[in-house]
């Protein structure tokens, strides 16, 4: 009996010894006060990119606590109007991925990391193909998951299907709505709804496609086959585009892959960036 309680206690001490090692702070960039969350002392720094409304909080919960701190440092951002990086308000004007990309690189650079790898999901993963794209010097490797480089109106209708958060499962808006506010959290909801939909009206619904070929480092793109917001098209899309890149399907993966199939998802990154 006293044995178990030992290795009880000594497990809930590894674990809050794991999870006390998360910090987290604010850096000025680009005039604006970045939040952002680390993690790891290893050698290869990694940055985490949401999606649309996301924080590092609230989208990579399973890589913070489960990468390998000792051959990385992970590094979580919230992008400029989200998370904790608020204010200011999010908007989104036309080049707002843009945007993003240069406050991902500038943030990372900030907090000295000469050279470092992106993890991008949805709208992250957009980010990140454009930061490869225009920082090639910087970016060590790339894995994006549930991004797209153009919209279709068949994307714009999906968008418009999430428009209404009040559709939204419990599951998923509970964590959001805790963090912003409802007011918040609905009318950015529609805004990016509205910001998104307008590439669409681009030749091909361009967003970065012309990018694509200026991306060097080595390039895994992962795809859930049960993807509900993503067409299998946009993956292959990239993949075709990425010169050397691997594609990835996971048969039962939706969206949110990297937390419903977090270990697996872990692994194969970790293998890719090792």
């Amino acid at each position: 009996f006293l044995r178990s309680l030992i290795c009880i206690y000594t497990y809930v001490l590894l674990c809050a010894e794991d999870y006390t090692s998360i910090t987290s702070a604010k850096i000025q960039v680009n005039g604006v006060h970045l939040h952002y969350q680390q993690t790891g002392e290893g050698s290869h720094a990694v940055l985490l990119l949401p999606g649309m409304l996301g924080s590092g909080q609230t989208d990579f919960g399973p890589q913070l606590q489960s990468m390998n701190k000792q051959l990385f440092t992970v590094v979580a951002w919230d992008p400029r109007g989200y998370g904790k990086s608020i204010p200011p308000s999010r908007d989104f004007p036309p080049d707002f991925f843009e945007r993003d990309a240069k406050d991902a690189v500038d943030l990372m650079q900030a907090l000295k990391f000469k050279k470092f790898s992106l993890l991008g999901w949805s709208d992250g993963g957009i980010t990140a193909l454009i930061a490869a794209a225009r920082y090639p010097n910087l970016i060590h490797k790339l894995v994006v998951w549930g991004a797209n480089a153009s919209v279709t109106q068949e994307d714009v209708r999906i968008y418009n299907g999430i428009r209404d958060v009040s559709k939204w499962s419990e599951k998923v808006k509970k964590p959001l709505e805790e963090l912003y506010g409802h007011k918040y959290f609905a009318e950015t909801c529609e805004a990016w709804v509205d910001g998104i939909s307008r590439f669409a009206e681009n030749s091909d619904g361009n967003i970065c496609q012309q990018l694509l070929p200026d991306i060097k480092c080595p390039t895994f793109i992962i795809h859930g086959e049960k993807d509900p917001l993503v067409p299998q098209a946009h993956a292959e899309y990239i993949h075709k585009h990425i010169k050397g890149s691997r594609l990835l399907l996971m048969p039962e993966g939706k969206h949110n892959l990297h937390l419903r199939f977090a270990k697996d998802f872990n692994r194969e990154v970790e293998n890719f960036l090792r």
